[in-house]
């Protein structure tokens, strides 16, 4: 049985050649080279299977966006026009930027200030279907001291990027659970750009379990001091299956506080999952407190797993700062526990399991969505037999 490894940073560490302060971003594609994979933000992609993303492929077919919301949200469909748009934040790769640039209409949603929505807002996103390519856009706009809750549900075949966008106001409260539950054949790469206004709270969760190839890059930013964000991350790779997560949280206001925790397991022959979390603590970020998280849980041989924590501090007068990460396989003593109690080993590895994603399903606050994903991840136990 492997041991995990971990690695640990705390306060005063300095990665500077990871931080994303002098990054180039564009709303222009061709402000962008195409990217031959050997670049440092390309370098776990699997250029190939990208489809022609990131070369320009032209759409040739579309997504379908419905949403279900409820009255206290506004849905409109805009043009490319919108000054609205681009709000959160820049496009800072080519696929992005292709997309912001080949994106036909924009969908739109705006919970009004001081108004919290009375239900989930659900945005189901289906794919164009088996060979074909799709651009889409998402804008949410939570106004001051506005509160909801939105679920991303995306799914179906195809190849499809997006740029989605949350726009949280002063005082804000924003809660997102973005699912990516595709077809075994889809490709999907989506830039998700948040802005966090003074005193507002992002609560973003990532789950990743459907798809050939799948890239989420979560950015948060915060806009004025006081501003909270979670980005929180679930996903589950069987054999073949290629799930890239890339965080980004940028501190340029003081008295900031952003928490990372990305949970991922792996079953299967050439399983492979990447997470990169990059931490930026500017000058000006006085009174930050911030930590990353990364653990992954190795359930066959054949699975690999890439993570890489980054932090950068330009200030000393911070709270706290640190990250960690760790990849192995089951815990020896928690099986012998269990089985020491007469619960056969099977089951005692699904136990297992279970309580490793434990903490961040328990984030999810819908319960009918928390109920699905929990059912996707024992189908997926019960499929390698653990």
């Amino acid at each position: 049985m492997t041991a995990a490894v971990e690695k640990s940073h705390s306060h005063g560490a300095v990665v500077p050649e990871s931080s994303r302060a002098e990054w180039f971003t564009s709303f222009d594609v061709n402000a962008f080279e195409v990217p031959s994979g050997r670049e440092e933000i390309w370098r776990f992609t699997p250029m190939k299977r990208l489809a022609g993303l990131h070369t320009g492929v032209e759409a040739t077919g579309a997504a379908t966006v419905v949403v279900d919301a409820p009255a206290e949200v506004t849905v409109e469909t805009v043009e490319r026009g919108d000054s609205r748009l681009g709000a959160a934040g820049t496009p800072a790769d080519r696929v992005a930027a292709q997309a912001y640039s080949s994106f036909t209409a924009a969908t739109v949603l705006t919970v009004a200030k001081e108004t919290k929505a009375s239900a989930p807002v659900l945005v189901t996103v289906t794919g164009p279907g088996a060979g074909q390519v799709a651009y889409g856009h998402l804008q949410v706009r939570a106004e001051r001291f506005a509160e909801a809750v939105v679920v991303l549900d995306h799914r179906g075949s195809g190849v499809y990027a997006d740029n989605v966008e949350f726009v949280l106001a002063d005082g804000a409260k924003l809660t997102v659970v973005s699912i990516q539950d595709w077809a075994d054949d889809a490709v999907h790469v989506t830039a998700q750009h948040a802005s966090i206004g003074r005193d507002a709270l992002l609560r973003h969760t990532v789950v990743t379990l459907g798809g050939d190839l799948v890239r989420v890059s979560p950015t948060a930013a915060f806009a004025d001091k006081g501003g909270e964000v979670e980005l929180n991350g679930l996903y589950f790779a069987d054999a073949g299956q290629h799930f890239e997560h890339r965080t980004f949280v940028d501190h340029s206001q003081a008295n900031c506080t952003s928490n990372v925790v990305y949970k991922g397991a792996l079953q299967g022959n050439d399983a492979h999952t990447v997470w990169i979390g990059d931490v930026l603590i500017r000058a000006a970020a006085e009174g930050t407190q911030t930590y990353e998280l990364n653990r992954n849980l190795l359930l066959t041989d054949g699975a690999r797993a890439d993570s890489v924590p980054n932090l950068e501090i330009e200030t000393g007068e911070i709270a706290g700062a640190g990250h960690a990460s760790a990849t192995g396989r089951f815990d020896d003593e928690q099986l012998f526990y269990l089985q020491a109690r007469g619960i056969p080993e099977d089951q005692a590895r699904r136990l297992v399991v279970r309580g490793f994603f434990h903490e961040l399903l328990m984030k999810i606050q819908v319960p009918e969505v928390r109920e699905r994903l929990e059912a996707a991840i024992e189908a997926e136990l019960e499929a390698v037999g653990v």
